[in-house]
């Protein structure tokens, strides 16, 4: 068995991390940190977890085989600077601080989408995981970048209100967000630089990326949709992603119309690709917590640990 700890358990990420981690059959928890609510069981906070986990948080660190960091965005090296980590350990990071910047000291932090970088992965001791809108709208794109036919790409996504993370907003209560919907950081959201860097990657010309996310008036999930110029049939299209991905465990091409509810509470992507005249658009949907968080961080764990992949992630979506 596995150590692992958690840093920032308490929040969205870390405590569908202590849900997923519970079960898993190769890993133990033993540490579950937080400055914020030392001291308190982890089922205080979020009931769902009582009789499945009722770990005191801490703010001790103790090592461990696998560490997790679950901070809010640019904290992570903050607190790798503060707490010395065992070399050895694998350390799997939520957060942005090394998508684009991958070198830490004497780490060097890969990218973890496994559909892009599994071989990488295998051989890490360090990952950076993907943001949430990112593998979403990779996930619809690198298929098409790896035939070199982008170059114009038009998205649109919303996603539900865990996005933004557990703190209070003004855009996350309850009664500004049911029966709402807004634009948000229309052009400027912080993933666009992380997905051209994968995308332009792998495309032989540079992608000219437009993207305007909306915050939709539910809790979970993430549906995008891509509006590209092409010349090649439905039929190639189709064929092109189920070679794309004919290795990939999580992501899968639907011949029907995707909904989020098919997605969420899984590590699934569901993708499904329309054509009309000229142009194509490509649908995909994920839970942003779990393909788009930690059900992905999971994925990576095991793919580093040379565990089967799946372990852990074999869910059901909350279809009803």
């Amino acid at each position: 068995m596995k150590s692992v700890g958690i840093i920032g358990a308490n929040g969205y990420t870390g405590s569908e991390l202590v849900r997923l981690l519970v079960f898993h059959p190769e890993v133990e928890l033993k540490c579950l940190f937080s400055r914020s609510n030392s001291g308190t069981k982890i089922s205080e906070i979020y009931p769902d977890l009582s009789g499945i986990c009722d770990m005191e948080l801490t703010n001790v660190f103790q090592n461990v085989d696998i560490l997790f960091l679950c901070l809010p965005h640019k904290e992570s090296q903050n607190w790798l600077l503060q707490n010395e980590v065992n070399k050895e350990s694998l350390i799997i990071d939520l957060g942005n601080d090394f998508r684009l910047e991958s070198q830490f000291g004497k780490r060097n932090f890969i990218y973890g989408l496994p559909e892009l970088n599994k071989e990488n992965i295998k051989s890490a001791k360090s990952i950076a995981n993907p943001g949430c809108f990112a593998t979403a709208i990779q996930l619809a794109l690198l298929p098409l970048a790896s035939a070199n036919l982008l170059q114009d790409v038009y998205t649109t996504g919303i996603t539900g209100s865990t996005g933004a993370g557990q703190k209070l907003q003004s855009a996350t209560h309850f009664t500004w967000r049911n029966d709402n919907i807004s634009a948000y950081k229309t052009l400027t959201h912080q993933h666009v630089e992380e997905i051209l860097m994968n995308v332009n990657a792998v495309n032989s010309g540079k992608v000219q990326f437009n993207f305007v996310p909306w915050r939709g008036d539910f809790a979970r999930g993430i549906f995008t949709s891509s509006t590209i110029k092409c010349d090649k049939t439905l039929e190639e299209l189709k064929l092109l992603f189920k070679n794309f991905y004919k290795d990939s465990l999580f992501v899968h091409i639907s011949e029907k119309p995707i909904d989020m509810k098919q997605v969420v509470n899984t590590n699934k992507c569901l993708i499904e690709i329309e054509k009309q005249g000229d142009f194509i658009v490509v649908h995909s949907a994920i839970d942003n917590l779990l393909k788009g968080a930690s059900g992905q961080a999971l994925q990576n764990m095991n793919i580093a640990m040379n565990w089967e992949e799946t372990l852990g992630l074999k869910l059901k979506p909350i279809a009803f």
